[in-house]
């Protein structure tokens, strides 16, 4: 009897997109799948479940499920994950992986940035902005589809200015705003771009890594990675050399799936993965106003099949207390 190839799942669902990613024994990436989440982090989870295994061929196994991602106790949840992750430890963990001494991350995703500084393959500092939205992925399409440029050709249009022009970036809207002036006021196409490139890694440098210490390595990962006008512009800022690695639109995923890999070696268990089917299944989630107490927490009650799976949300345990639920680190 053949026996069956074992392989791991790394799940991140964010706000923006949902990524799932396969890796091997040996910590190679098998397959990945990169998939809008839409607002609708159930059904996008149970779309990438099904595609995700029509694209692995052969005889095989999954023998762990990471999750990480905003959306991570939930796709823990559905998923039947062995362990779920923050962005930080995930992301850090596909970054040595990919660039093994790194020393600094630079993130930027649809909805959120990050900086993540390590030392000696430990996360040492970080720093997350999860509220402006000027510099994220979300932003950049925005303006291309304003325009009328595809987004996959923005950072191209950067590489060809000729005269900078500075554009405000402290904020999403007031760069809108300015971007639109240099336009009516005559500048080019390539050179108001290229400004944008520039004022968005010009504010992510001032909010996020004002302080820090940034050493090479620098990797820099996320969708906005792919854009060659903000890596030229992150380059000139920083004088340093920025590494864009293989998978760096599903680092979060591929980190989620490392960590599970070595989590279920190191404790000798068995996998909880629910299996495929998970996404054959209906769940519902609802909101309960908890007025026990004057904290008043919102408790978020998944159920399948007419039947309370898990609640989570409480401080004093009330409502999760007896629930499934997976530890979060």
């Amino acid at each position: 009897m053949t026996k069956k190839v074992a392989y791991y799942l790394g799940i991140d669902v964010g706000s923006v997109s949902t990524n799932l990613v396969v890796i091997d024994e040996t910590e190679n990436v098998i397959q990945k799948l990169y998939i809008r989440t839409g607002g609708q982090p159930i059904a996008a989870l149970k779309t990438g479940l099904k595609a995700i295994k029509d694209k692995i061929s052969g005889d095989f196994e999954i023998k762990g499920v990471g999750t990480t991602g905003s959306g991570r106790q939930l796709a823990g949840l559905i998923a039947g994950a062995d362990v779920v992750k923050n962005e930080i430890t995930s992301h850090a963990a596909a970054a040595i992986k990919a660039v093994p001494g790194v020393r600094t991350i630079l993130e930027i995703g649809g909805q959120d940035s990050k900086i993540i500084i390590l030392r000696d393959g430990i996360v040492y500092d970080f720093a997350m902005n999860t509220v402006c939205a000027a510099g994220t992925g979300s932003f950049l399409d925005r303006q291309a589809s304003r325009l009328n440029i595809p987004i996959e050709e923005f950072g191209a249009y950067a590489l060809k200015s000729t005269a900078p022009v500075r554009i405000a970036g402290r904020c999403a809207v007031f760069a809108e705003s300015d971007m639109i002036h240099k336009q009516q006021a005559g500048y080019c196409m390539e050179d108001i771009i290229n400004g944008l490139c520039e004022a968005l890694v010009r504010n992510y440098l001032n909010n996020l890594a004002k302080g820090k210490e940034i050493l090479e390595p620098v990797i820099f990962q996320g969708g906005v990675a792919a854009n060659i006008g903000i890596v030229a512009a992150f380059e000139r800022a920083l004088d340093k050399k920025i590494i864009i690695p293989e998978h760096h639109d599903v680092m979060g995923a591929f980190g989620a799936a490392i960590i599970a890999k070595r989590h279920v070696a190191k404790e000798g268990i068995k996998t909880a993965f629910n299996g495929f089917d998970a996404a054959d299944r209906e769940y519902k989630t609802r909101t309960i106003q908890c007025e026990s107490c004057s904290n008043m927490c919102e408790v978020i009650d998944i159920s399948s099949n007419g039947l309370t799976i898990a609640r989570w949300g409480d401080r004093c345990g009330k409502w999760s207390g007896g629930s499934r639920m997976v530890d979060v680190g």
